[in-house]
């Protein structure tokens, strides 16, 4: 019904840039919300930032200031664009979205499979 590809994960030295993708596709009626997770191992999953339909965005202060979020709409892709990466942001990152899909009058979330990123010397 709703398929998430994500790309973009691996290894980077601390201070590098990274940028992920997600592209959503299925029988999507409208998105309204697109974001970022991250799990590191024996931690919570959180979110990392998440941008909604007119371009309002959100980060976690962990981030803020590094990382940048944004969407295409054309597309149904939303990207994260990862810089002055620190060892701490090593995790697995989950693409999100909020969406209806045709014929559903409720909002759902789907999730990719998540992209190992590894911030390293």
């Amino acid at each position: 019904q709703v398929q998430l590809v994500e790309s973009g994960g691996g290894l980077v030295q601390p201070g590098g840039s990274l940028r992920l993708s997600c592209a959503a596709s299925g029988s999507i009626s409208s998105i309204y919300v697109m974001g970022w997770y991250r799990q590191a191992p024996g931690k919570q999953r959180e979110l990392v930032a998440h941008i909604i339909s007119l371009g309002s965005t959100n980060y976690a202060d962990s981030v803020k200031g590094r990382f940048t979020i944004s969407r295409d709409n054309a597309k149904n892709t939303v990207y994260l664009q990862m810089n002055s990466l620190k060892a701490e942001d090593t995790a697995v990152y989950y693409c999100n979205i909020q969406a209806r899909t045709r014929g559903a009058g409720t909002r759902t979330d789907y999730w990719g499979q998540g992209t190992q990123v590894t911030v390293s010397s």
